[in-house]
């Protein structure tokens, strides 16, 4: 009898800063590969269904589950160690499989805090769960499966690393069919792509590099165009996001992407995130004219000194003219913002904050406190200075201060986080602004500063 496998999105932990569900393109990945191959499988998403671990267990119960995959970020993880303790109370013979970047980079540590776990999954996870599944299938040793840390007689095994998949075009596309769209859709009508893996640059904080390699490796056009043409089809879809971790940094492919997009007659809106060392005028008018409608950037700090300690490898100045090249043409530039990293003080905090009501006055702006992900130089630099504060994952959520350095308290920059959200959308003339371009956005806007007016009542009640 050929497996089955279940799929799971583990909720997220019951804290102030519970992020909005999105489709998981990982899962998706994983269950279309093992579909191809005429397995069995289904997904339950606790975060798009709002279950919690009692409507979890029902959910699992009604399964028979062979193998259950569990993904996790670090914000979840420990959601999915409890979500494994619970398939095992019901199908103690059933494969408990952890995968996604925190278990990446925590493997080791997965199993020992988690007896109720027996595999985790490193890195690109397709073609290993795929053996995984293949070798139960035929009643094989699975020990000395590429990719994958486990226990052997006793003792934890590092097995070496798959290598990463090439020819990204031989994926299939995820399998949206399984997950609860019609929930999702709710939410945010926009059906999310990734059309590379990998990234070119090799910043202190981020995890997307050392779990996808350093090398880019892209999908191409014609491949992300078909499955943009299928959903568009299949699902009436209209909106897209590119959810690349720099989606430009081959410019020939994306303007070739777009000359196909304008080929089929696609009449579809989307957005992107990308660098800002890595657009052109040309490029930019391409991807405008092809339906693209804002792109993320990374401008992370409004100070040189603390781009350079992050490694970011770009210069305000830049940040400035691609921020006003984007401006200039119609589309809406979106910054995100990295408040805490170490060598911050309120003064370079300060600079960030102001730089960005300069940079954008009319648009929105994403704020998050710099928080060391396992598998990050900034994980180890701040555990080695004995910087690290707190060690509950259910915090590391980019909203909440977890470490503190010599230049900065944790109190302040928790302060200073709350201050950048209030200047920014309490702004008479940045309200007026968005009324200016339509009531859509006034009311979006007036929304957003109520919002932050509420936060920061709240705030300055608890710290009174």
């Amino acid at each position: 009898m050929r497996p089955r496998v279940t799929l799971v999105n583990p909720p997220y932990p019951i804290n102030p800063h519970q992020h909005m569900p999105f489709p998981q393109l990982g899962l998706g990945y994983l269950a279309a590969v093992l579909e191809e191959n005429q397995y069995e499988v289904d997904v339950i998403d606790c975060q798009a269904l709002y279950i919690n671990y009692d409507e979890f267990k029902r959910e699992i119960s009604k399964r028979q589950p062979d193998i259950v995959g569990l993904t996790s970020i670090t914000l979840t993880y420990k959601s999915a160690l409890h979500l494994a303790k619970i398939v095992k109370e019901l199908h103690p013979n059933c494969l408990t499989v952890l995968g996604g970047p925190h278990a990446t980079f925590w493997d080791e540590e997965a199993l020992q805090e988690c007896p109720h776990l027996d595999v985790v999954v490193r890195k690109e996870g397709e073609y290993t769960l795929l053996e995984l599944v293949q070798r139960l299938e035929a009643g094989k040793s699975f020990h000395d499966v590429q990719g994958i840390t486990c226990r052997k007689d006793g003792k934890i095994v590092v097995n070496p690393d798959r290598p990463y998949i090439e020819n990204l075009d031989e994926l299939p596309y995820p399998a949206r069919h399984l997950w609860p769209l019609e929930s999702l859709r709710k939410v945010e009508d926009v059906f999310y792509l990734t059309t590379s893996r990998g990234c070119t640059s090799w910043c202190e904080f981020c995890e997307a590099v050392r779990m996808f390699g350093r090398r880019f490796r892209m999908r191409s056009p014609k491949n992300v165009v078909d499955e943009i043409e299928y959903l568009y089809k299949t699902y009436d879809a209209t909106q897209f996001t590119f959810c690349d971790d720099a989606f430009t940094v081959d410019k020939s492919r994306i303007e070739e992407l777009c000359a196909e997009i304008l080929k089929r007659n696609l009449k579809i809106i989307w957005n992107c995130g990308t660098r800002v060392d890595m657009v052109t005028k040309e490029l930019l008018i391409k991807m405008k004219e092809a339906g693209c409608v804002s792109v993320w950037f990374g401008v992370e700090s409004g100070s040189q000194e603390v781009l350079d300690e992050m490694q970011k490898g770009i210069s305000t100045d830049q940040t400035v003219r691609t921020v006003g090249l984007v401006r200039e043409l119609g589309l809406q530039p979106v910054p995100n913002v990295l408040l805490g990293f170490p060598g911050e003080t309120k003064e370079t905090a300060w600079k960030t904050i102001k730089f960005v009501e300069k940079l954008c006055p009319d648009t929105i702006a994403f704020f998050n406190i710099a928080t060391p992900l396992p598998g990050t130089p900034l994980y180890d630099r701040v555990k080695e200075n004995g910087w690290l504060r707190i060690t509950d994952f259910n915090l590391y959520d980019c909203n909440t201060p977890i470490f503190e350095t010599p230049t900065l308290s944790m109190k302040e920059l928790e302060e200073l986080y709350e201050k950048a959200f209030q200047r920014f959308y309490l702004r008479p003339t940045y309200i007026l602004r968005m009324w200016a371009k339509g009531w859509t956005y006034g009311l979006s806007a007036t929304r957003n500063a109520f919002r932050y007016l509420l936060r920061a009542i709240k705030f300055t009640l608890r710290n009174l």
